[in-house]
């Protein structure tokens, strides 16, 4: 933790106390129903147990069923559990996202007033919809993760100990070795980025200074100092990347511990434990309380702590923080009014980019502003990218250089290490799909259409690619892959899901969507993006929700002055036009 994040951490300790202490009545009532969610992880893995001891191997099949059935409605009484718990948890979010409203709105009146400090305060609409949002869903999510750690792991721990003790002897140390170890390495990890940050930020600006004073070094022969501040730079942006990947593989392996380990000591003491008297129930039921409840409940927990904890402590911070100093306005000099691309953006692999820009310019006319001004960017394989921006700032001009179907009036464009430029169109067809915002759905069977770009795909694949999508009622509408599609009767949403599909199947290893989901609801949209990020290469999106810039591994923001380029909490923590922008989507 940093000491930005500690100062934040006691500034927002008081009214989080006093918030609390306003609501004990819901925070009981969540916790009686928190109980509930105790009870039912116990009776899941004890029933299992007496299911085997006492049913089936004992030769009574009729009482192992019946303790199977008892497993069964401890099962199914979840999804009331569920419903009581976030009925409660409505009462705690509600309130909050109420009065970080009603904190907004004063701040704004307040720069706005005659009386105030004045001027336009213009971070008062992301404030006012997506940041206060970001803190409800995040608090809401930490909220039901500790709470369902702690009654779940209570109710998974008091069931191994009534089924044998010797369990809780086996499980219990992998488990908490795996914990501490996330635990420790949250304060160092988070110093970790921000070092990276500030040394990515610092190369940056060292290269965009340098590439607009070339001429001037050359004259006054100061080349060698600049090459060697460079060289100094570079050594400390390796210096700590290292040392983020070392704490980023620390994490890993905490989760690894507390995720796994648990399971394999357990088989490993299979031998040990049946000599202590422990039944095989027994052994079935710690295995039940293991997969079904106890890792399932820590594997989200280190996950809201990792990513939706950070995320609300900056939004908190920015929401009911002390009022921010204004940003100075950048000084442009004559090489850099238009300079997006000054720094590379890039992640570093042995392997050939998958989308490379060097130095991209475009100009739609001799005498027109450059919609993109020398861009650099680097995209590894496998690397999910989502690109943000007003409208009309060059998104879609930035899909089409990388589609190979506009060239830039400087730089160069490749895709998997090849220039896309002027390369034949079959050949671009096997590097990369791009979807529009309109999708193409010609008249024919559904079959065809989603196979288009992968004519030999198996029945199979398509059946598992149209489940992937949601698309199985639609298939069923139309009467199977047989049936005959008929572009004018579907609506744009079921052409683009059907497009998506087919870009899906493709074997090209780049896809790039241009706000390709824009009439999908959320949910959809969510459902297909997952499914293309989890396919074999690389995902360019530009977004059309902060959703999508929230899934993807890095975000590239255009602003027309000059880009930046991060995870979503890193723009949210250094790109103002980033924060401003994201009150214009709905997440």
């Amino acid at each position: 933790m940093t000491s930005a994040e500690a100062g934040a951490l006691r500034r927002l300790a008081p009214p989080a106390r006093r918030f609390l202490a306003h609501r004990k009545g819901v925070l009981v009532r969540l916790a009686l129903w928190s109980l509930a969610e105790s009870g039912q992880a116990f009776l899941v893995g004890h029933a299992v147990a007496r299911s085997v001891d006492e049913g089936f191997l004992a030769g009574d099949p009729r009482r192992g069923l019946l303790w199977l059935g008892i497993a069964l409605v401890a099962v199914l009484s979840g999804a009331r559990v569920v419903r009581g718990v976030f009925a409660q948890l409505a009462g705690v979010t509600e309130p909050l996202r109420d009065g970080l409203v009603r904190r907004a709105v004063d701040r704004s009146m307040a720069r706005a007033a005659p009386d105030g400090p004045g001027g336009t305060d213009r971070a008062a609409v992301s404030r006012l919809t997506n940041q206060v949002e970001i803190a409800r869903d995040s608090f809401a999510g930490l909220v039901l993760s500790l709470r369902s750690f702690v009654f779940t792991a209570a109710g998974a721990l008091l069931g191994l100990l009534s089924l044998h003790p010797a369990l809780l002897l086996v499980v219990l140390p992998p488990l908490a070795a795996g914990l501490a170890l996330f635990l420790v390495t949250l304060r160092p990890m988070a110093a970790a980025q921000r070092r990276a940050l500030a040394a990515d930020e610092a190369l940056g600006e060292h290269a965009a200074s340098a590439r607009a004073a070339l001429r001037d070094l050359a004259a006054c022969g100061t080349g060698p100092g600049v090459e060697q501040r460079g060289a100094d730079l570079v050594a400390e942006a390796a210096a700590a990347a290292r040392t983020l990947a070392g704490w980023a593989a620390m994490r890993t392996a905490a989760l690894g511990v507390a995720g796994h380990l648990p399971v394999l000591a357990l088989l490993v003491a299979v031998e040990w434990l049946r000599g202590r008297g422990v039944s095989v129930g027994a052994l079935l039921g710690a295995f039940t309380y293991l997969v079904q409840s106890l890792l399932p409940a820590l594997h989200t927990l280190m996950t809201a702590l990792g990513a939706a904890g950070s995320r609300l402590l900056v939004v908190l911070d920015r929401i009911l923080g002390p009022e921010p100093e204004p940003e100075p306005e950048p000084e442009l000099g004559p090489g850099t009014a238009s300079a997006p691309g000054a720094a590379a953006f890039a992640v570093h692999t042995d392997a050939a980019p998958a989308v490379e820009l060097r130095a991209v310019t475009l100009s739609y006319g001799v005498r027109a502003e450059p919609v993109l001004d020398a861009l650099d960017l680097r995209v590894a394989p496998g690397e999910h990218l989502a690109v943000v921006g007003p409208s009309g700032i060059g998104k879609s001009t930035l899909t089409r250089l990388v589609a190979g179907t506009l060239a830039p009036s400087r730089g160069e464009v490749r895709v998997a290490g090849r220039p896309v430029t002027g390369c034949p169109a079959a050949e671009l067809a096997a590097l990369r799909v791009l979807v529009p915002q309109d999708a193409y759905v010609f008249s024919g069977t559904v079959g065809d259409n989603l196979a288009y770009l992968r004519t030999d795909a198996r029945r199979a694949e398509l059946d598992a690619a149209v489940g992937a999508f949601g698309l199985a009622p639609l298939v069923e509408r139309l009467g199977g892959l047989d049936g005959t599609v008929r572009p004018a009767e579907l609506s744009p949403g079921e052409r683009q899901l059907v497009a998506l599909v087919r870009a899906y199947l493709s074997p090209a290893p780049l896809l790039l969507l241009d706000e390709a989901t824009c009439h999908l609801d959320p949910a959809s949209e969510a459902r297909a993006e997952e499914a293309l990020a989890g396919r074999t290469g690389t995902l360019v999106v530009v977004a059309h929700r902060l959703s999508s810039a929230v899934r993807a591994d890095r975000t590239l923001v255009l602003d027309g002055v000059r880009a930046q380029c991060g995870t979503h909490a890193e723009l949210l923590g250094r790109s103002p036009l980033y924060q401003d922008l994201t009150g214009h989507w709905n997440s």
